[in-house]
């Protein structure tokens, strides 16, 4: 079997030469030709442009898109939609917004062209371990695409979720959950860093400890130990944390829908803070308690 991949950074080219691992002929592109070359070094077909892409497939073609969310999947997808022949079908594998994919699958219905949505975790360690695959999208579509997910996920780690979008939808949960537990052990550590025993603990040790029999044992908590591992205090990293949207976009989710998810929401908003430097809101707070209170304040540029 063969398919088209286009965007070789990260995810797509962990991806790709699992699929090539897996026996699946991949012919890879990316805007970067280097990229192009280092999957060709691995076993892959290279292509330097989208029409040399589509080229080397035999129809019906797949191509999965592994881009990021926005604007650059619609200039792909649009330039794809020339180049296609109906029946041909297209995946989108990034974190795209769920709507975004429902809108998409109806645009490329009008060329005849099959779409569908998977939503793809598993990380930079999905190489060697397998994804979780969550896919959207006809019936048709996940059947054709069956041995090319069965080549990419971990075991148990597959599932068809519905309809257009579906695939996205779940996707976008699942890392708002993932907001919310990452939140969980940050603030878990912190506590035990400020307290009187902090200093005489081994966090890497601890996360180990706690991944055995506990019940707060995860990826996560090994993730952990392999930071604190690296950097024990991680002094070496800036307290600033970004978010790739789909966080946002599972709390905009619980407003529509009346869902009450404060920990969700009150991650991000942590993640938003993270960023501030100098907050506006922190010097209000403490110029309020000096003002009712008396209470001691620092000046600008002493901050500890």
């Amino acid at each position: 079997m063969r398919i088209g991949m286009a965007g070789l950074g990260r995810m797509g080219m962990n991806m790709a030469l699992r699929l090539v691992r897996g026996g699946v002929e991949v012919v890879g592109y990316n805007r970067s030709p280097r990229k192009v070359d280092d999957l060709a070094g691995e076993g892959g077909v290279p292509a330097y442009t989208l029409a040399e892409l589509v080229e080397k497939l035999a129809p019906p073609r797949i191509v999965w898109l592994m881009l990021p969310a926005g604007a650059v999947v619609d200039e792909h997808l649009e330039a794809l939609a020339d180049l296609l022949d109906p029946g041909d079908l297209v995946v989108d594998g990034g974190n795209s917004n769920f709507t975004d994919s429902v809108r998409r699958a109806a645009d490329l219905a009008q060329a005849g062209l099959l779409f569908a949505d998977v939503g793809v975790s598993g990380g930079v360690w999905g190489r060697e371990l397998g994804y979780c695959l969550m896919v959207g999208g006809p019936k048709e579509a996940y059947a054709r695409l069956a041995p090319v997910l069965d080549a990419l996920a971990a075991k148990g780690g597959l599932m068809h979720c519905g309809k257009h979008g579906a695939g996205h939808f779940v996707k976008m949960v699942h890392n708002g959950i993932e907001y919310g537990m990452m939140q969980a052990y940050a603030e878990g550590f912190h506590i035990l860093e400020a307290s009187a025993y902090g200093p005489g603990l081994d966090f890497a040790a601890v996360a180990r400890m706690w991944n055995q029999g506990s019940v707060i044992r995860s990826w996560l908590l090994e993730l952990a130990e392999a930071a604190f591992a690296k950097d024990p205090c991680l002094d070496g990293l800036a307290p600033w944390v970004e978010d790739s949207g789909e966080g946002r976009w599972t709390v905009e989710q619980a407003v529509q829908t009346g869902v009450y998810a404060p920990v969700m929401a009150l991650a991000l908003m942590e993640r938003f803070r993270s960023r501030e430097r100098n907050s506006f809101a922190d010097r209000l707070l403490a110029a309020l308690r000096r003002e009712f209170g008396g209470h001691a304040v620092q000046a600008a540029g002493r901050e500890e």
